[in-house]
């Protein structure tokens, strides 16, 4: 018997019958390129949207917390100089940092109002934020005098918040 015509010599003939299956089926090629690509395109996409987000959500933080400081900041030198104004000399002292609070006693802080002005009005200004913190305030006194004072403030590392800290020129 002669080997079919297209076969090498040698080769096994093909079953015989219709309907053979071949004995490894070839992977189905239908879309799984275009699914490949798509999971592809959208892990980009989510990586893309976490990436600006992260990026969004640190400058957020470095705006805020800025603003936390010149807000708070400002808070402390009003909170301060509404108690002198109300010439409520222990809630001011409260205010004064640790180190104030240690050079000076509460009843010397109090003594030291009755040989200045009483103040009659004052308006808090922007922070300047240097290597430190100074607060300006507009301050009026009821003898008629005006002058602006410039607050040291620095915050207390054990509760956080701002006091404080002394006067410069």
């Amino acid at each position: 018997m002669a080997p079919p015509v297209g076969l090498p010599p040698g080769a096994p003939p093909p079953p015989p019958g219709p309907g053979v299956q071949p004995p490894f089926a070839a992977p189905p090629t239908d879309g799984t390129r275009r699914r490949r690509w798509l999971a592809l395109g959208l892990a980009g996409a989510a990586v893309l949207i976490v990436c600006v987000g992260g990026i969004f959500g640190i400058g957020a933080l470095l705006v805020f917390g800025g603003q936390m400081v010149v807000d708070q900041s400002r808070a402390a030198v009003t909170e301060y100089l509404t108690a002198i104004e109300d010439e409520d000399y222990e809630a001011a002292y409260a205010k004064l940092c640790t180190q104030l609070q240690r050079r000076t006693g509460e009843a010397e802080f109090a003594r030291s109002f009755d040989r200045q002005p009483k103040i009659s009005s004052f308006t808090v200004l922007d922070p300047v934020i240097d290597a430190d913190i100074t607060v300006p305030a507009s301050v009026s006194y009821a003898d008629g005098t005006r002058e602006t004072r410039r607050f040291l403030v620095d915050q207390d590392s054990s509760t956080g918040e701002f006091l404080v800290c002394g006067e410069t020129g």
